[in-house]
């Protein structure tokens, strides 16, 4: 699963030991990064923020695939927090897009499979798509939750932590729905 990266690389290029890149690379990366980190610790607001800041640096190059790539990077995100749109933005974008940004959007939509990189964010996007697709396993969804609060991701760790109630609550282990519930709440405090 290299499209997390792959739009750092792009927007990078040529950054190691060559010249210093543009200041709309560096804005729009920043911006990038930064609405990736609000976002999975649960601040909405400041994370669209940072999104529309990143996007006004990705608007000034005229160029519609890397617009595509930063929608991605969002779609990738909330997959990661069981959040699923079918990525209207980059719809509106894919007859602009590459085959690597086509081929990610079809493993985002569940309809093509693609490893998972042993990276935190990757992880977690996998099995968003696992999920999704109705392929998940009680041990990837414990899994994700150790993921996410080792990264101190909240909206990722609440939307696990609450699909793991509901298998307890299904599976009829009270004990165990309960021991989640409590664990959801202290989150919420």
């Amino acid at each position: 699963m290299r499209a997390l990266p792959f739009l750092a690389m792009a927007l990078l290029a040529g950054c190691a030991g060559g010249p210093v890149p543009p200041d709309w690379q560096l804005n729009a990366k920043s911006g990038l990064d930064s609405y990736q980190q609000k976002f999975l610790r649960g601040d909405t607001r400041a994370a669209e923020m940072e999104f529309e800041r990143a996007k006004s640096e990705l608007r000034s190059t005229g160029s519609p695939a890397l617009l595509a790539r930063a929608e991605l990077l969002r779609c990738a995100v909330r997959a990661a927090s069981l959040e699923f749109d079918n990525c209207p933005a980059f719809e509106k974008l894919r007859v602009d897009a590459g085959a690597e940004e086509l081929a990610y959007y079809e493993f985002l939509s569940g309809r093509a499979e693609r490893a998972a990189l042993d990276e935190p964010l990757s992880r977690l996007v996998y099995a968003g798509v696992q999920f999704k697709s109705g392929k998940i396993t009680p041990e990837s969804i414990s899994a994700s939750i150790d993921i996410a609060s080792a990264q101190g991701w909240r909206r990722p760790l609440l939307a696990w932590l609450g699909v793991q109630e509901k298998h307890a609550e299904a599976a009829g282990d009270r004990v165990a729905a309960d021991r989640i519930k409590r664990r959801i709440n202290l989150i919420l405090q």
